[in-house]
């Protein structure tokens, strides 16, 4: 019998700026920045989406990493 993998579990919260605040721009430094840091940690992103407001504007995109513990 193999042994079992446990994971461990991270979310990234980004903040969309813009006209009258969530206008759906992001920052494209800080959307690869702070995940290039923590795959250095050992991080992995698993996942990544945006939660949306009024018009199909983005308000925060959420990304979901994970790494073996």
């Amino acid at each position: 019998m193999g042994s079992r993998i446990n994971w461990e579990y991270k979310t990234l919260t980004f903040e969309a700026a813009g006209f009258w605040s969530g206008g759906g721009k992001l920052d494209a430094q800080l959307l690869t920045g702070q995940p290039n840091e923590l795959g250095s940690e050992g991080w992995e992103l698993v996942s990544i989406f945006d939660t949306t407001k009024h018009e199909g504007q983005t308000r925060q995109v959420y990304a979901v990493l994970k790494r073996v513990i």
